[in-house]
């Protein structure tokens, strides 16, 4: 026999944030037209450049809302478990993203080393200003979401990313005017993109963790193996498997071999809570077999 347990929050963590991802875009393309058009009007490179930068997470923020659209309305009989994955696809093209920009704000700083550039620090001080609001926004939008899916976090990434980005061009503004040192931007530029790099690192293993079925960092298999060996009736435990369907919506599906002459019924509901209620994973399988049945003979109900 087998039975199967689905906790009442089996929905991806991304999709329960979409209002926020859908404000916060909406917010940041907004600001990018307003940045890009301040920048080509003043000549100021510095604003282009974080134009362009704002414009990666308008993608990666588009992107991202829309793969949980795709993954909360697409089911079918051949994709039974809808197309959640596209969401840590998503996290994993936005780390590619993360370290795009990273690279290009380290080249183009390295670029105004050797030959630095005027910039206005009037407009600098008072674009940024606007930038930093529109980024504090979206990243308390975002946070609590970012603590539960990696598509969320990848674009709170990229907000957090713009965050600091405008508070060290507010910086190198007040710096512009007050001194004229031109290599204030530079130096700035170093700094955002030194704070990019491990947080794009970290957010592309989390994905790739998923993809490759690796077991949640915060289970132990092996804890779970010893939990449900200690449910009462049951005489062993194989073919367990525990991985991520995608963030906040963990699986597990294992075998239970049962004692002699113990009822299915109430090991299948205790084992079952074990997993769904003690330990947090959302979506559960098991198979019981009892005493003496051969591969051959389980019944699968």
């Amino acid at each position: 026999m087998s039975g199967e347990h689905e906790h009442p929050s089996a929905i991806s963590a991304a999709g329960r944030h979409k209002r926020p991802l859908v404000v916060a875009l909406s917010l940041t393309a907004a600001y990018t037209i307003v940045e890009v058009t301040a920048g080509f009007a003043v000549g100021s490179l510095a604003l282009v450049s974080d134009a362009g930068h704002m414009l990666t997470d308008v993608a990666g923020l588009g992107m991202a809302l829309a793969a949980i659209q795709v993954a909360q309305s697409h089911r079918s009989p051949s994709a039974t478990f809808g197309l959640y994955r596209l969401e840590v696809l998503a996290a994993l093209v936005n780390t590619v993203f993360l370290f795009g920009i990273a690279a290009y704000v380290l080249v183009e700083a390295w670029r105004r080393f050797q030959d630095p550039v005027d910039v206005p620090g009037v407009w600098l001080l008072l674009v940024a200003t606007i930038g930093l609001a529109v980024n504090v926004v979206s990243f308390l939008l975002l946070r609590r979401g970012a603590a539960e899916s990696l598509n969320v976090r990848g674009a709170f990434l990229e907000v957090l990313s713009d965050m600091l980005g405008s508070v060290g061009v507010i910086a190198a503004g007040v710096v512009l005017i007050t001194t004229g040192w031109p290599y204030v931007d530079p130096i700035v530029g170093v700094g955002i993109g030194l704070f990019i790099l491990p947080r794009a690192y970290r957010l592309g293993r989390e994905a790739l963790r998923v993809l490759l079925q690796v077991a949640p960092s915060e289970i132990d298999v092996d804890d779970v193996r010893r939990r449900l060996t200690a449910v009462p009736g049951v005489a062993g435990v194989h073919d367990l498997h525990v991985w991520m369907l995608t963030s906040g919506l963990r699986v597990a599906s294992g075998h239970l071999d049962l004692a002699l002459g113990v009822e299915t019924a109430p090991v299948l509901e205790r084992a079952t809570t074990v997993l769904g209620e003690e330990m947090g994973i959302e979506h559960v399988t098991l198979q019981v077999e009892p005493a003496g049945t051969t591969p051959h003979e389980r019944m699968v109900v």
